[in-house]
């Protein structure tokens, strides 16, 4: 793949701190940390940050949710400020919040958006996974063959005072019925998949090392 063209100019910027919380961190308790630490960033308080976490079982309205898009309420719901509609998180599923300051690096939430595609991607890779974008669809596909595409990874952001929070999840071995008590992202005739529902045996840990080794592709370096 193609390097970065940035990436030459971030890599004299100091880095992105790299956090992997362990065990179940409840939404709100992820929500006040971000909404903190975004705060501190565009204050310049704090370096920018990309936090990795897995939430107990759970759906997020973002701000563009139907109601109708919710079926069965079997978890907690909560609205978030994020973009978006409808999302499930859970364990298995890894969590990305990112937390950059666009202003440093490039004041374009589209290109941003495109560069968290491009993260997950070559994350994907790593496992010789195929993700790909699709026209009108948010998030990261797969080709299953005849007709049928299953996301694999969502993206949702907020971005405030050019500082972005919120971020991606990267299904490694979610409960795919999980899934079924919402309409993910308001999409209905396409799945979800993960990569254990592909057959890749795959741990939290290696997951992280290619998060971890396409972020800095993409985004320049970080620090633990």
């Amino acid at each position: 793949m193609a390097a970065n063209p940035n990436l030459a100019a971030l890599e004299t910027s100091p880095s992105v701190e790299w956090t992997v919380r362990e065990g179940l961190l409840p939404y709100p308790e992820a929500v006040d940390f971000m909404e903190r630490r975004a705060a501190a960033i565009a204050e310049h308080r704090e370096a920018e940050m990309t936090w990795l976490v897995e939430h107990p079982p759970i759906y997020t309205a973002g701000t563009s949710a139907k109601e109708s898009d919710l079926l069965d309420a079997r978890f907690p719901v909560f609205k978030t400020g994020r973009g978006g509609q409808f999302t499930y998180h859970g364990p298995g599923q890894r969590v990305g919040y990112v937390m950059l300051d666009l202003k440093r690096r490039k004041a374009d939430v589209r290109a941003y958006v495109r560069d968290l595609e491009e993260w997950l991607i070559r994350a994907l890779a790593a496992f010789n996974v195929k993700g790909e974008r699709r026209e009108g669809r948010v998030g990261i596909w797969v080709d299953r063959g005849g007709g049928r595409e299953d996301k694999i990874a969502a993206i949702g952001v907020r971005v405030r005072r050019w500082v972005t929070f919120h971020g991606v999840s990267f299904n490694v071995e979610p409960d795919l019925s999980h899934f079924t008590g919402i309409v993910p992202c308001g999409v209905r005739q396409h799945g979800v998949t993960s990569l254990a529902d592909l057959g890749l045996p795959v741990t939290m840990q290696d997951a992280d090392v290619a998060l971890k080794n396409a972020f800095v592709e993409v985004f320049g370096p970080v620090s633990t």
